[in-house]
Formats: structure tokens, sequence, C-alpha cells
């Protein structure tokens, strides 16, 4: 399945569209560029990303510092191939045809930039396997 576009489109959605999701939604964008469209939101959004975050991410060159926490809206589940959950629960709305994937990382809540780095760098290794799967680099 894919947009309009063509492109595979993925939605990551944790409690706060703070931490997890903002940083999975940056990996993807940055290393799969426009061959996927990505989408990111929260059941229940905070008032900003996590500064811990933002800073994890500008270490390995990803800027995250615009991003704004989003209400996950029934619209955004709808419209995405696959919906990759991070620990929201059961407040995320399930719909038939869609891919659905529960990735269990530690929240980064809360926590300094040292206990984020882990996190940020077991989601780029679940990203790039996402990638394999959903966009892989067409090679002439």
């Amino acid at each position: 399945m894919a947009d309009s576009s063509g492109k595979p489109s993925v939605l990551f959605v944790c409690v706060h569209n703070a931490g997890r999701s903002q940083m999975a939604a940056a990996w993807l964008t940055h290393l799969a560029g426009d061959r996927v469209e990505v989408r990111s939101a929260g059941s229940n959004p905070g008032a900003a990303v996590n500064p811990a975050a933002v800073e994890a991410m500008a270490e390995v060159g990803i800027d995250i510092s615009a991003e704004t926490p989003k209400i996950l809206t029934i619209d955004a589940v709808r419209e995405s191939d696959v919906c990759i959950t991070m620990g929201c629960g059961d407040t995320c709305p399930v719909f038939p045809g869609k891919r659905y994937l529960d990735w269990k990382l530690d929240d980064p809540a809360g926590q300094g930039v040292e206990a984020v780095r882990p996190i940020r760098d077991e989601i780029k290794t679940l990203i790039e396997g996402l990638i394999k799967e959903i966009a892989p680099e067409v090679t002439a």
C-alpha cells in the first residue's frame, strides 16, 4: 500500500509525541529521504519536544528543535500504511488493513541525554530495518 504519490506512509505514535516518535520520524526522514511519507503524533501530546531528545539527535547531525508535538487523529492513522506505536497502549485507534508494529522502547521523558542516546541508537536500528522492508533503495 502507498499514498497517491506511490510512497509508503508511516505514522509513529507515542503518548506525548515529544521523544521516541519524534526521533523515529526524524531518523526515517533522514535515512529514507523522500522515499517514505513520515508522520508522528501523540495520544496526549506534550507541550514541547524533549530537550534531551533534541540534543541526542543534534549529536548525530539531525535537527528536531523546530518540531512540535501533535495530537493523534483518526485521519493520521487512516492515511498511513504502517502505524508504529511506542507505548501508547489502547489509545491508538486500529483500522483494518493497516500494518501495526509496537516498538518496546524506554521512555526518554525526564531523562538526561546520556539515557536518551541508547534509545536514539535503538530507534535508528529499527528504522534501518523498516526501510529495507518498505522502501528499499533501487539499485541500477
